[in-house]
């Protein structure tokens, strides 16, 4: 290599590490914070030995998060590592997503089934606020052949009222997650059904990604307004009909965000997509980020 090939070659490297500079404080000015599924994050080491749950926090601070969603911790020894790990390395658990909603789903019409997620997001509850968190995540129905739309509506506000109690008593939020179970198909429906609950410990956990099949994340973004209370950014294809990776799909993030600032969003943005280790977790997740916040 020449003098002038070196030159540039160094002037490049140089301007792209200044660029990712630039657009991690740009980001940070928005007043959003990174965060990420902790089943994202590996649990094992190069050797395929198991990795303790401190290691996995400290390789999501060190790949760029600043904070790591579990789910529903049902054992006392591990909500104690999540809270002395989380204590040593300064690196917060901002929320809890709710483990049984999915296969007991609360609008089921059996009081077993359902009293597993009442009883779910009530231990979910728990470890939040023992770990100095401050919402949930909560699926709150799913249409089957077995629900019918309605019924399941009207089982969703009715049983999400009985949690409402219990999140105003701890002083924690209940977010409300768009996904593909076929409920809350648009955002005007979505607006509703948190109306329709009436409890300000009731908002909308926004999934960008999971409503680009159907629809424009912004335009959910801009219809529910302050009812958005954390954001989990994920992309997907409409091409592919798949999810892929963040920035290559068909979410048009600077519209996003500037949907996200029309509304003066501030808070969390918490990746849900596929994980790895920490190299994969920086360059595949928490740069894109960094990207796409600084627009």
């Amino acid at each position: 290599m020449n003098r002038r090939e070196f030159m540039i070659t160094g002037g490049l490297a140089i301007g792209a590490s200044a660029l990712a500079r630039q657009e991690a404080e740009a980001a940070k000015k928005r007043n959003i914070t990174k965060s990420l599924k902790m089943g994202m994050i590996t649990s094992k080491d190069e050797n395929g030995k198991p990795l303790s749950i401190k290691d996995r926090l400290k390789i999501a601070k060190k790949a760029g998060f600043e904070s790591v969603e579990p789910d529903t911790i049902f054992s006392d020894k591990q909500l104690a590592e999540y809270a002395a790990a989380s204590e040593k390395l300064d690196f917060p658990i901002d929320g809890i997503v709710c483990s049984t909603h999915w296969g007991s789903p609360l609008t089921d019409p059996d009081p077993e089934v359902y009293n597993k997620t009442i009883d779910g997001m009530r231990k979910s509850m728990e470890n939040c606020k023992a770990l100095g968190g401050d919402m949930v995540l909560l699926v709150p129905a799913v249409v089957n052949p077995k629900v019918r739309y309605i019924d399941a509506y009207k089982r969703a506000v009715e049983r999400t009222k009985i949690l409402a109690e219990d999140a105003e008593r701890l002083n924690l939020t209940i977010g409300i997650e768009n996904v593909w179970n076929k409920f809350l198909l648009s955002p005007l429906e979505a607006n509703q059904f948190i109306d329709d609950i009436g409890s300000k410990r009731v908002q909308f956990w926004f999934d960008v990604g999971n409503v680009v099949q159907f629809g424009y994340p912004e335009d959910w973004i801009r219809t529910l307004g302050d009812k958005i209370c954390r954001v989990d950014v994920k992309d997907f294809k409409r091409d592919t009909n798949s999810f892929v990776p963040l920035m290559r799909g068909s979410v048009n993030w600077r519209e996003v965000m500037k949907a996200f600032d029309e509304i003066g969003y501030e808070g969390v943005f918490a990746a849900e997509v596929s994980g790895g280790n920490q190299q994969y977790l920086t360059d595949i997740v928490s740069k894109p980020m960094d990207t796409f916040m600084a627009y």
